[in-house]
């Protein structure tokens, strides 16, 4: 029978308690929804960060110091992200922030945590085009996810037609137009790219799905690129099944479909379906079934499931405590200037580093939906990826790099200009 990995290090927990207690706690903020539209998302990120702080209190803390959680409810609402990090930061003192979820809310806090010198750790896949010495991005940037996905399709699904559809926000628009780019330098012509936006929480799928079916109906394998998030995915899954499309006919990668999504659903018109994503639940590895099963010990829920963003705060929050060991401190500039090259375990048997961009290293997974919610991998990139936060498929983009490290510390350095800042298309625009 298994044990879970918890129960050794929750034996010392009395007996390190009282030194624990000798010094103030070292204040970790939650920034996730726990109400509105995104709170299905993001309240299991909020368990995941508590039940990793329990975790850390078990074996001793850090620097002898008790690890206390600071949580607080954003709502779903992009402003009081912000509203709520300020808080955190100037209010509570809290040394670290684990947060986020939509880019908009990512984007609304960026700025409090760069004026206040605060410490954000991202957890989720995002569009890139953004470095910030304050932000640690350790879901996928999209050369760790779309690309990939695309070239999966591209050359083992033998894709020549692509319908790219998306939420209609930053992350979905960013990400396509990197994937256009991508698309026409791979020879694809323009009337086989098809793009569609739709509202947060959108239902109405017929006549998108009719024009999809009727772009798919021209003699090339076509396929869905789909960024749509949230609940819409359910009736727009649905609505393929009533219009008869099926994976084999028309096949979905969704980048926004986890397990948590399909939690509770009716799967049966997903099956065949793909996403792409870093992590599954569904990993072979034993740190995985160790952490499936700390999570369900943590949830008391014998069916709670694991996810990609569920990973993301797990190796970050493990890189954030190395890094705080490391440098010895709390103090931001240390652990910013400690965690760079810092390698720490992921959950698919490999290791997790942050690289100077303050972007890490991970596998690419494809998964097709099963009926029992989990994702069968069908390909994964023989070794990890490094993110790339500038996209070498843009224009204003190519020539940037990130590097966080002295003496460079620049989150957009032109290598054409040699020069931190602009791009050459935004200077010659301004002049």
């Amino acid at each position: 029978m298994r044990l879970h990995w918890l129960a050794a290090p929750l034996l010392s927990l009395s007996v390190a308690a009282p030194a624990l207690a000798q010094e103030e706690p070292i204040k970790v903020g939650i920034l996730h929804s726990l109400s509105g539209t995104m709170a299905i998302s993001e309240t299991v990120l909020k368990e995941t960060v508590e039940m990793l702080i329990e975790q850390q209190n078990a074996q001793g803390g850090l620097l002898g110091r008790e690890l206390e959680p600071v949580v607080v409810d954003p709502a779903s609402d992009w402003p009081l992200f912000a509203e709520k990090a300020r808080q955190l930061l100037a209010r509570d003192d809290v040394d670290v922030i684990f947060g986020n979820w939509t880019s908009v809310s990512r984007k609304s806090v960026l700025p409090v945590v760069e004026e206040l010198d605060g410490l954000l750790f991202y957890p989720v896949q995002y569009e890139g085009e953004e470095s910030s010495e304050n932000v640690f991005y350790t879901g996928a940037a999209p050369n760790q996810q779309a690309i990939p996905a695309v070239d999966y399709l591209m050359n083992n699904v033998g894709v020549e037609r692509w319908v790219l559809a998306g939420t209609d926000y930053v992350y979905p628009r960013t990400t396509n137009k990197i994937l256009e780019a991508y698309l026409t330098s791979q020879g694809v012509a323009d009337d086989d790219i098809m793009v569609n936006y739709t509202p947060f929480g959108h239902s109405d799928w017929q006549n998108i799905v009719s024009e999809i079916k009727a772009f798919g109906n021209q003699g090339k394998k076509t396929a869905v690129v789909s960024t749509i998030n949230g609940d819409a995915n359910v009736p727009f899954y649905r609505e393929l099944g009533n219009q008869g499309i099926e994976a084999a006919d028309i096949p979905v990668v969704a980048f926004s479909v986890g397990e948590q999504e399909l939690t509770g659903i009716d799967t049966a018109p997903l099956l065949g379906h793909m996403a792409a994503w870093n992590y599954f639940m569904s990993v072979d590895t034993d740190a995985n079934y160790d952490f499936i099963d700390a999570w369900i010990e943590h949830t008391g829920d014998e069916m709670a499931v694991t996810n990609d963003p569920m990973e993301a705060h797990y190796i970050g929050f493990n890189m954030w405590a190395e890094a705080v060991r490391k440098a010895g401190t709390t103090d931001v500039g240390a652990v910013k200037d400690a965690i760079i090259g810092v390698s720490v375990p992921n959950l698919s048997g490999g290791y997790a580093t942050m690289m100077p961009n303050h972007h890490i290293t991970k596998p690419v997974l494809i998964g097709e939906i099963q009926d029992n919610g989990q994702f069968s991998i069908v390909w994964e990139t023989p070794s990890t990826v490094a993110g790339d936060a500038w996209s070498d498929y843009l224009e204003g983009s190519r020539d940037l790099i990130s590097d966080w490290r002295q003496p460079m510390e620049c989150g957009n350095y032109n290598v054409v200009r040699g020069s931190c800042g602009a791009s050459q298309a935004e200077e010659e625009a301004s002049e």
